[in-house]
């Protein structure tokens, strides 16, 4: 084939190609996270505080990217214990292996009603399920972070958020976030 001939052809399959590569990263990158509860950057209702009720809020996601196998969330407050003098971040909640046909998490979701599949990590309450907001001072910031990984885990037996950031290593296709802020 002349060179003139060639040139043409590999041009049309370096933009086939980049044009697949940016339709796979525009894909990752339009996994979405919203709850019917509050908004992003809202106020997180005293119902899914240790003021009222307690229980997890409605999750909903959408854009789970092809190729996932499962889904993580970490729930996590960066602003512990005075979000003017930060000294850890605590953690509320921690689900994995959420099938990706799940489209998201009731209210007030019972460890029973859990999507099939589904495994709890550990908060640092040492405990298994959510706890909801209860800052002792000052306005938190909740962090509701999903993860889609291209992994089913093995059973961790209830891992803590740091053993399951560990398992997840080298396996996140896509993730987004949730941001609420309570004060009491």
């Amino acid at each position: 084939m002349k060179p003139s001939k060639l040139l043409p052809l590999t041009t049309l399959l370096l933009t086939i190609f980049c044009q697949n590569a940016y339709s796979e990263r525009e894909t990752a990158m339009t996994m979405t996270l919203e709850s019917a509860a509050f908004t992003h950057m809202g106020d997180i209702p005293k119902r899914y505080s240790c003021d009222g009720t307690d229980v997890s809020p409605p999750l909903a996601w959408t854009g789970v990217p092809e190729g996932a196998k499962t889904l993580v969330l970490i729930v996590d407050d960066p602003d512990a214990p005075d979000p003017k003098a930060p000294k850890m971040t605590w953690v509320h909640w921690v689900l994995y292996n959420i099938p990706t046909d799940a489209l998201g998490l009731a209210d007030d979701v019972s460890p029973q009603a859990l999507p099939a599949g589904t495994k709890e990590g550990l908060s640092n309450w040492k405990k298994t399920g959510y706890g909801g907001p209860c800052p002792p001072i000052g306005r938190h910031r909740y962090f509701f972070k999903l993860y889609a990984l291209d992994i089913a885990l093995p059973d961790l037996k209830n891992p803590t958020k740091a053993q399951l950031e560990q398992a997840m290593q080298g396996h996140i296709l896509a993730q987004t976030e949730l941001i609420g802020t309570y004060q009491r």
